[in-house]
């Protein structure tokens, strides 16, 4: 009798529990947010991800964490999302990390830096190796906590109006690049620019800039860029896994329910490896369309890279021997690249190597 009464006692507290549950998410106040974008619409992979991050993160609160997404310029330029997120403008912003590369050098590690982490390495790094802990004790210095927000993979070189066959035909060349790119290059010959995705046709068709990098096959064949920069290089050294990330005001993180917190953890992480498995089904295509309506593909000669990866280098080690903060992420990013780096030559790149040389299909 006394089993039968606690059985019954205890289905009875089951079922109020269950009862119980519904009824607070119903009760939790609907929360509203901005979300301000760096990047235009038009580009519906880099962008998208964003629009795919508020729609999870809605289904995920039953419609209690309602997240407005905002493109380029509709609120803030697309070089100012971070300050927009830090100075509570909006509470959340889609941006890459390297944009603000001014502010601070150390911002990059959120995103590229010159011959760094392939797209997997990366991931592994933020998630694994100790950079997210790294990285958000950097942010708190701005007030914002930073999530994953997708990866491109390994961009391309850029767009040129004329070939590129040494160091010596980079002298002078005004091209949109930023960042360490941008640093590497100059000490290379090049003018560096920094221009939103928007206004690189235009910059290139009037002659503004003599080249442009941007992402790759699919995005620059939305941009449209073959048309007036034919010579299509390989590859993008500076960039060999990109992160974007999301940016969250670090004084609404906190006042949000932790199973909010909890939708936008999940969220992030799911668009981060959506947007890498989009533009890896999506380039093969774009890059089949750009050459046969005349895109001209080269690669990068070897003293272009050589001298690149010299430059790189100097830089990095420049940077760190007078920035403290930058040091104490490039210390044990350099260690973590360089175990990745003997373990990819083991067995992935072997196989990859040997897929791509003997022509197997």
């Amino acid at each position: 009798m006394q089993r039968r009464s606690f059985l019954k006692n205890t289905a009875v507290a089951a079922g109020a529990g269950t009862i119980a549950a519904p009824s607070l998410a119903q009760a939790q106040a609907t929360v509203n947010w901005r979300l301000a974008s760096s990047f235009p619409k038009t580009l519906d992979t880099i962008a998208g991800s964003a629009d795919h991050f508020v729609k999870r993160v809605a289904q995920l609160t039953g419609g209690k964490f309602l997240i407005r997404q905002f493109a380029a310029g509709e609120i803030v330029p697309g070089l100012q999302v971070m300050d927009a997120v830090q100075a509570g403008t909006v509470e959340i912003g889609h941006t890459p990390a390297y944009y603000y590369f001014g502010k601070d050098p150390t911002f990059a590690f959120d995103c590229a830096v010159p011959f760094g982490l392939t797209s997997r390495q990366q991931t592994a790094w933020f998630d694994q190796g100790g950079g997210r802990e790294l990285l958000r004790e950097f942010y708190k210095g701005y007030g914002i906590v930073n999530f994953m927000g997708g990866n491109t993979g390994t961009q391309m070189g850029g767009w040129y109006r004329k070939e590129i066959r040494s160091v010596a035909d980079l002298k002078g060349l005004k091209m949109r690049v930023a960042g360490f790119a941008g640093r590497v290059m100059e000490r290379m010959g090049v003018v560096p620019q920094q221009i939103p995705a928007g206004d690189v046709y235009a910059a290139l068709e009037k002659g503004t800039i003599d080249a442009a990098e941007w992402v790759g096959p699919y995005d620059d064949e939305k941009l449209g860029l073959a048309r007036v920069a034919p010579f299509y290089y390989s590859p993008g050294w500076w960039e060999a896994g990109p992160q974007l990330s999301f940016y969250v005001n670090a004084k609404e993180w906190d006042k949000l329910p932790k199973q909010f917190q909890a939708a936008i953890e999940a969220a992030s992480y799911e668009c981060h490896v959506v947007m890498q498995a989009e533009y890896d089904t999506k380039n093969p295509g774009a890059l089949a369309r750009l050459m046969k309506n005349g895109a001209k593909l080269r690669n990068f000669s070897k003293d272009v890279m050589d001298a690149a990866y010299k430059q790189s280098t100097q830089v990095m080690e420049e940077e760190a021997a007078k920035n403290a903060k930058f040091r104490k992420i490039y210390e044990p990013w350099k260690r973590f690249r360089h175990d990745q780096n003997q373990w990819a030559s083991v067995a992935e790149a072997t196989m990859q190597n040997y897929l791509i040389s003997s022509g197997r299909k």
